[in-house]
């Protein structure tokens, strides 16, 4: 509850200094039936843009549980990031 109610009111953190590779997963927010209230896409897409070597996977009309509602693709790219 901390961190959603904190959530806007500090500075991003410096992420550039980050090596790993990075996948980055959200249901896509511009669905009003179906989206993901918790980590709005705009976010997803911020994070990626400040982590060097992210990859950045929206799910369209889905919610938080985009990677469950997705699982068979999910999977495939999730395996696919993992073996690069």
């Amino acid at each position: 509850m901390k961190a959603i109610t904190a959530w806007g009111n500090q500075a991003p953190q410096d992420l550039g200094r980050l090596r790993t590779p990075t996948l980055i997963v959200n249901g896509d927010n511009d669905n009003d039936n179906d989206n993901d209230i918790m980590v709005p896409s705009v976010n997803s897409l911020a994070l990626a843009n400040r982590v060097p070597n992210a990859q950045l996977v929206i799910y369209e009309d889905a919610g938080h549980g985009g990677i469950f509602q997705n699982y068979v693709d999910f999977v495939a790219k999730a395996l696919a990031f993992l073996d690069a």
